[in-house]
């Protein structure tokens, strides 16, 4: 069992890491993060026990999270804050009464995570994705439909950044993901580990109900607005969704969906 430490003081610098957590979201914490809610903790437990740094909780939910402390690591700290203890902390009011400090792992390189699939595959690219409830979405639908992993570019949001996560009910901690280096050649990259680059567009002609999902296939998102770019919509295939009434498109998280369902799913 973890090792579980009263705190009455929001001062206390045992809890330091919890403290003012909306401003610290907004400067970073040097490799860790903030997980928050009982789902997402459940998730982070089962799936990346040896990343838990440190719980803090309100006493009364404790009895529901036996299982929970069970998978921790014996020396983990448990922090028992009552609940306004644990708002002063947190600098605002936590309604979900539960926190957790994780750490980071190294970030992985695109080519080392798509050299690791052997065989069919289903990857999702996100570029330039910067808004936080796209980002968890996506990764939730990741999850969902048990997409091998998800690759970001440099201009994406933080996948571990508090909302990201609790969006994506945890999947930001499970789902393998990779980062792809500024200016490097995503196209070439994704074909030469055998992948059909596949790109979401509104002006493309043909349509997801016509397509037979490619033994590996990698999804290319990009950011509502702006799309992805020209040179990069000309290396790959386009795909569209067509939308009844005249209307132009889905949301990004939405598309993720549709898309992943279609490629698990669909006649090969």
């Amino acid at each position: 069992m973890p090792q579980f430490i009263t705190v009455t003081d929001p001062d206390d610098p045992r809890v330091a890491a919890y403290r003012d957590i909306r401003e610290r979201d907004l400067v970073g914490r040097q490799g860790l993060f903030i997980a928050e809610g009982e789902t997402v903790l459940r998730a982070f437990v089962r799936d990346a026990p040896e990343r838990v740094v440190s719980l803090l909780i309100d006493p009364k939910r404790r009895d529901k999270l036996d299982e929970v402390f069970a998978g921790l690591a014996h020396e983990t700290p448990v922090y028992l804050v009552e609940q306004a203890v644990l708002d002063a902390v947190a600098g605002f009011h936590l309604h979900r009464g539960v926190l957790a400090v994780g750490r980071k792992p190294d970030p992985m390189a695109a080519d080392t995570l798509l050299a690791s699939l052997q065989g069919r595959a289903v990857v999702l690219v996100l570029c330039g994705i910067a808004n936080h409830d796209n980002i968890g979405g996506i990764f939730r639908n990741a999850a969902a439909f048990g997409v091998e992993g998800v690759i970001l570019d440099s201009d994406c949001c933080d996948p571990l950044y508090r909302k990201a996560i609790r969006v994506s009910v945890g999947a930001t901690l499970s789902v393998p993901t990779a980062w792809l280096a500024r200016d490097e050649d995503l196209a070439g990259l994704l074909e030469r580990h055998g992948f059909e680059v596949l790109a979401l567009s509104p002006a493309a002609t043909e349509t997801l109900a016509q397509l037979r999902p490619p033994e590996r296939s990698a999804v290319l998102l990009g950011a509502e607005g702006p799309g992805l770019s020209a040179a990069l919509m000309a290396r790959a295939r386009p795909i569209g969704i067509p939308m009844a009434g005249g209307f132009d498109s889905l949301n990004v998280a939405t598309t993720s969906g549709v898309v992943l369902h279609h490629l698990r799913f669909a006649e090969r």
